[in-house]
């Protein structure tokens, strides 16, 4: 049987997430089979399996850190929101309905089963679960019929480390406040504390942490600095998109609609070093862009209409009319179609003009689109054609049908078969696709740099995107080697009934 810890946090963006993933890397490092697993995540930022089954991004990049292929188990319930009271409910990948928050409540408890069963799956097959939390343990207006926190916990019968966050300010009555609320046996599985994202020196913390621990009777396991690595999970999102970047040969801006998802597809673009990549709302953040780029949305339309209202199609329009580059992912390769049309109720009734950029028209469908694909660019006469025979994968997620009445960008493959699929549209300095993770295909994304700067008068060889995989491996290995220095990892094996020499 598997060995298991579970992390928990004080309010959701402590840094549960990357605490999960540092203790991951380093239980793998230690010669350990590892997986993380949260029963519940909510977010709109999504990962599509080898199998094409849907669970959160966070978990995704947890598998990525302990080198093992992402799985449904790992997260067998996903709550994408879809309004402010209500949310798509995905069940082992795969979804089931939209509710409203209160119905959702009282359903939950019907999933227990699959949490159990998904979790059995996963013991099976490592050695260590790292389990992760959703939100705080101490919203008591939602502790009856919990299948994520404490409730979880004792289904697990998990040890539990409460992490707190010290940059926001509070962190001791956060974490006091916290364990007060729990109930006593609830307390009693909280066997460390751990201090997130601390900066300055340690030496003035000190004396707040022997008096934390005299009143609440626990020790603080870790106080953690923030780190210089680039791993970014869904509590990140704040952070990045309030982000004015550093700057660069070339201006990336990346429209920040109010229903933004997956906004890991630009992860990548955030890390090439001479380029400037800001998420924006306002018609002036686009004047100088030399590439704009429409992201996903969790709900196309209502974006849409607010980029409409908002000026900023009517800005876009004018920069593409002088030349500038717009690339649409997903629900922005729908937005620049010329019409969405929505009669199945998958997210509205209606049927809206688009932005008129390409020329497709979509179609919602009642059923949702989930599989990895890989192929390559076709080849194309226009501003685009560098990119031609470029080799690209990734992964689509979408509840529409779009139809093209032009140049398609690529040919691709789903993994599961060989029947070919053209995906996505070309239209003068526009593009659109259905590709997410498309940026992370170094052939494509240095060709596209190649052309923005040759556009600007650049030789076009000044930009290169590092090699993701590779990137990725320092990112982890750093957060471990920060989890080490900082955490007592023999404690942390102590409390799950193990001994290690570390």
């Amino acid at each position: 049987m598997a060995k298991v810890i579970m992390v928990q946090g004080t309010m959701s963006n402590v840094g549960k997430s990357l605490i999960t993933a540092g203790l991951l890397r380093v239980f793998m490092q230690d010669g350990y089979k590892v997986a993380p697993f949260k029963s519940q995540n909510m977010a709109l930022n999504s990962y599509i399996t080898k199998d094409g089954l849907e669970i959160g991004r966070a978990q995704a990049m947890q598998a990525e850190a302990c080198k093992i292929e992402p799985s449904v188990y790992m997260n067998p319930i996903l709550l994408k929101p879809t309004s402010d009271i209500g949310s798509q409910v995905i069940v082992n990948g795969v979804p089931v309905g939209t509710m409203p928050a209160k119905e959702y409540f009282s359903y939950k408890t019907k999933l227990l089963p699959e949490i159990k069963s998904a979790y059995q799956k996963l013991e099976e097959q490592y050695d260590i679960i790292v389990v992760e939390g959703a939100g705080s343990p101490a919203e008591i207006n939602l502790k009856e019929n919990d299948i994520v926190n404490m409730g979880l916990a004792e289904f697990l019968d998990a040890p539990v480390l409460l992490v707190g966050d010290i940059d926001r300010g509070g962190v001791f009555a956060q974490l006091a406040g916290t364990l007060l609320l729990l109930e006593e046996k609830e307390r009693e599985r909280v066997k460390g504390l751990i201090i997130n994202k601390f900066r300055g020196d340690k030496s003035i913390l000190e004396p707040g942490l022997g008096m934390l621990e005299k009143i609440v009777k626990k020790s603080v396991i870790g106080v953690v600095p923030y780190g210089d690595m680039d791993i970014h999970d869904e509590d990140s999102l704040a952070e990045r998109l309030s982000s004015k970047g550093k700057k660069g040969m070339l201006n990336i801006r990346i429209v920040r609609l109010p229903r933004i998802s997956n906004f890991t597809d630009f992860y990548i673009l955030e890390a090439t070093e001479g380029l400037q990549v800001q998420y924006v709302m306002q018609v002036s953040d686009l004047m100088d862009a030399d590439l704009i780029i429409i992201p996903g949305s969790k709900s196309t339309i209502e974006d849409l209409l607010w980029l409409r209202g908002s000026g900023i199609e009517a800005a876009i329009k004018k920069k593409v009319a002088s030349g500038t580059a717009v690339i649409g992912i997903c629900g922005g390769y729908q937005i620049m179609g010329i019409e969405v049309e929505d009669l199945v109720g998958a997210e509205s009734t209606k049927t809206v003009r688009g932005m008129e950029l390409l020329p497709i028209r979509t179609e919602f469908q009642k059923e949702k689109t989930t599989k990895q694909v890989k192929g390559e660019i076709c080849n194309n006469n226009g501003f685009f054609k560098e990119l031609g025979g470029a080799t690209v994968q990734g992964y689509e997620i979408h509840m529409g049908v779009s139809r093209r009445e032009g140049q398609a960008l690529a040919k691709l493959s789903a993994r599961a078969d060989t029947k070919e699929i053209f995906d996505g549209c070309i239209q003068g300095t526009c593009m659109g696709t259905y590709l997410h993770g498309i940026f992370d295909n170094k052939e494509f994304t240095d060709r596209l740099f190649r052309l923005l700067l040759k556009a600007k008068g650049y030789s076009g060889e000044e930009l290169e995107t590092p090699d993701m995989a590779e990137y990725k491996e320092r990112q982890y290995n750093k957060l471990a080697q920060l989890i080490r220095d900082n955490v007592d990892i023999k404690m942390v094996y102590g409390c799950m009934g193990m001994r290690h020499n570390i």
